[in-house]
């Protein structure tokens, strides 16, 4: 007998690798840290896709992306969408893991090609000419516990991964 059959384990499949990514427990913790994320990130993909909250909209950040930043176009398109659905995501718990890491990446980039010469400190008093990255990294901080938490209570992630065991 195989250690998978006297411990009823069963072998890794494509079908168990799906699972894995989507499964979490039923902790409120999760769900409450993907909703703040997902609202606090929202209008800032809304700024960029949108144009709303005194944002530049698609083309301008586009424009910014790919003209100051030397970002290729469909990275930039990338980066604008995950920013706009991303929260919608989080906020129902669909993808939580991807979603969380693909925050991380999107704020370490910020990070290194736009606010690390700017400090640690948001610009509170008007003094920099730009943003520091704290916030990127309190982002960074919360989307990596929801990386290894999963959605939590009332996530679709959860719904689905409850449905497949």
């Amino acid at each position: 007998m195989t250690s998978q059959a006297l411990t009823g384990q069963a072998s890794v499949s494509s079908y168990a690798l799906p699972t894995r990514l989507l499964a979490t427990d039923q902790s409120l913790s999760p769900a409450v840290l993907r909703t703040t994320l997902a609202l606090m990130m929202f209008p800032h993909g809304a700024q960029k896709a949108l144009g709303w909250f005194g944002g530049y909209g698609w083309s301008g950040t586009m424009g910014f992306l790919t003209e100051q930043i030397g970002m290729p176009s469909a990275a930039a398109a990338l980066v604008i969408l995950l920013e706009l659905l991303g929260p919608v995501l989080l906020l129902v718990g669909l993808g939580t893991r991807a979603v969380a890491l693909g925050f991380i990446g999107l704020m370490l980039g910020a990070i290194v090609t736009v606010h690390a010469q700017f400090g640690f400190f948001m610009n509170w008093s008007g003094a920099q000419s730009g943003e520091g990255f704290e916030l990127h990294l309190l982002v960074i901080g919360a989307a990596a516990a929801l990386v290894l938490t999963g959605g939590g209570r009332w996530s679709i992630d959860g719904r689905l991964t409850r449905h497949a065991r």
